[in-house]
């Protein structure tokens, strides 16, 4: 029996706190989203995880399988956010240094005031290699994110990557709705790890 998949060796423990990006046009552009937009494209959405609970999300781009994270596809919205978010992307992944770096991932997360996002962790193999990076466009002091119990604050324009191997949860205890940009990033130069052809061999 083949040894289960273990995640990238580059990946964080706990929090790594990127620094503060640029999220001025991109925060008041996601404001002004009408309430019916976030329904019609939740109503869509690809990534429905139960653990998400009554949080809505818009989806820019996904992977096409859950066991891989090389492949994936834009979703039609992309084109239009793609200018307004790429630049935060880029400011976020600064330190990583990475010549060929890509983005399986990219979604918008809005949960409610007094919501949840029930402990887990993300389990399929395409979140196992790529650093799972957040960036908090609006935010409250009541929300709390927590990693293998351990209590944290994401401040609203600060990009930090998240473990998201570890058992990890989120509660919002203020009035105000937290919306964060979610997004996976990974070097295309690494070296894919050796229990990959076994995944997709399944």
């Amino acid at each position: 029996m083949a040894p289960p998949p273990t995640p990238n060796p580059r990946k964080v423990r706990g929090i790594r706190r990127l620094g503060p990006v640029d999220i001025t046009a991109l925060r008041a552009a996601v404001l002004a989203l009408p309430e019916a937009e976030w329904d019609r494209e939740n109503a869509d959405k690809p990534n429905r995880f139960e653990a998400l609970d009554a949080t809505r999300h818009i989806v820019f781009r996904f992977v096409s399988s859950l066991r891989d994270w090389r492949s994936g596809f834009d979703r039609p919205n992309w084109a239009e956010w793609r200018p307004l978010i790429e630049p935060v992307l880029m400011q976020a992944v600064a330190d990583y240094g990475y010549a060929n770096g890509v983005f399986p991932r990219v979604m918008l997360a809005r949960m409610p005031g007094g919501g949840i996002i029930k402990p887990h962790s993300d389990a399929n193999p395409a979140a196992k290699w790529p650093h799972k990076i957040h960036v908090p466009l609006q935010t409250n002091d009541g929300v709390t994110f927590f990693i293998e119990g351990e209590q944290h604050h994401l401040p609203e324009g600060e990009a930090a990557e998240v473990d998201n191997m570890a058992v990890h949860s989120v509660e919002n205890r203020g009035g105000d709705d937290r919306i964060h940009l979610i997004f996976e990033y990974y070097d295309a130069d690494q070296p894919e790890p050796d229990w990959l052809e076994a995944v997709l061999a399944k």
